[in-house]
């Protein structure tokens, strides 16, 4: 049986297990950005974020889900544009996303099918395996696309959060809620 959702068709486990979500942590490489890193002559870093994605965060904040991020790379750019979309879990230069995952999980206790994980490449497969619903980014790495539960239909930083985030406010009831909009 499936689910409509507002980017097609969902399966009926998916949506029940994104009713659930109490807790989304995201990839930020890849999943926020098109994973391209820009580097300019005098050592400056550049990354684009699609304002869609950041509005899915806040939407999700504003129903009290809360989202988290666990990156591998540090960046003050990526501080910056968490804190904007008001995050306070902002978890950088990450060698063992597990660890970061299983405390925040412990901290805010929470179970494992409270929370969402989208991820895009291999590192990212250790948390995914951990998680109530375990989602990649379409252009996500092929075995990452084929160890998750679902796999968006856009492509990393170009709307990937932002229909996650539209799936579970959705399969919770609290879309119109958080957008003011009956949908």
């Amino acid at each position: 049986m499936t689910q409509q959702s507002l980017y097609g068709p969902v399966d009926d486990a998916i949506w029940q297990a994104a009713k659930n979500i109490k807790l989304l942590i995201c990839d930020v490489d890849g999943v926020f950005s098109d994973g391209r890193i820009y580097l300019g002559n005098q050592g400056e870093e550049l990354k684009a974020f699609h304002t869609r994605d950041g509005y899915g965060v806040k939407a999700l904040l504003s129903v009290g889900i809360e989202v988290a991020v666990i990156t591998g790379r540090q960046s003050n750019i990526v501080q910056q544009r968490m804190q904007q979309l008001g995050l306070s879990e902002i978890h950088q230069g990450v060698e063992d996303k597990l660890s970061v995952y299983q405390a925040l999980v412990s901290r805010m206790h929470l179970r494992r099918e409270d929370v969402a994980y989208i991820g895009d490449d291999l590192v990212d497969l250790e948390v995914m395996a951990e998680v109530g619903l375990a989602v990649a980014v379409a252009d996500a790495h092929p075995l990452v696309l084929k160890a998750c539960e679902y796999h968006t239909s856009l492509p990393g930083g170009r709307g990937a959060v932002r229909e996650l985030s539209d799936l579970i406010l959705q399969s919770q009831g609290k879309l119109a809620q958080a957008t003011g909009l009956s949908v």
